[in-house]
C-alpha cells in the first residue's frame, strides 16, 4: 500500500509511536503531501529545534520509497469535489486538509492521520 502521512502522524513517527512506525514500515511508499511539508516547516520555524527538525525531515525524505506529493491541475478537480461534499454536509475542514484529501483521492492513497474531520470523507481509506 502507498500511504500519505498527515502532519500529526509524521510527528508521531518522530516520537516513535508504534502504530505509525508499523504503518510506515509496511508501506510500499510513503508520501508527504506538500501541505504537510509546509505545516512541518512552519512548526519548525516557531520551535527551538528548527535546524535539528529540518535535518531529521531531510533524512526522512531521502529514504527509499519516501517522497513529497505536489498538486497538479487534476488535483484541483478533486479539491473542488471534496469542498462541495463537505460544504453540503455542513462539515468543512481546514484548507490544508482539503489539499491532503484531494491528493489522497487523486492518487488512490491510504491516509494515516489522527484528525477526526477526515471521517466526514468516507471515500478516503484510512490506516
Amino acid at each position: 500500500m502507498s500511504v500519505a502521512l498527515d502532519t500529526n502522524r509524521y510527528v508521531d513517527l518522530c516520537k516513535g509511536v508504534t502504530e505509525t512506525a508499523a504503518v510506515v514500515a509496511t508501506a510500499e511508499s510513503v508520501l508527504l503531501p506538500f501541505a504537510v511539508l509546509a505545516e512541518l516547516r512552519a512548526g519548525f520555524a516557531l520551535g527551538r529545534r528548527a535546524a535539528d527538525n529540518e535535518q531529521d525531515l531531510r533524512r526522512f525524505l531521502l529514504k527509499d520509497g519516501v517522497s513529497v506529493l505536489f498538486p497538479d491541475e487534476q488535483t484541483t478537480h478533486h479539491y473542488a469535489m471534496v469542498f462541495r461534499q463537505l460544504r453540503r454536509q455542513g462539515t468543512p475542514i481546514p484548507t490544508n486538509d482539503l489539499w491532503i484529501a484531494a491528493l489522497v483521492l487523486q492518487h488512490d492513497l491510504v491516509l494515516h492521520a489522527r484528525d477526526r474531520h477526515f471521517d466526514h470523507l468516507p471515500q478516503i481509506v484510512r490506516a
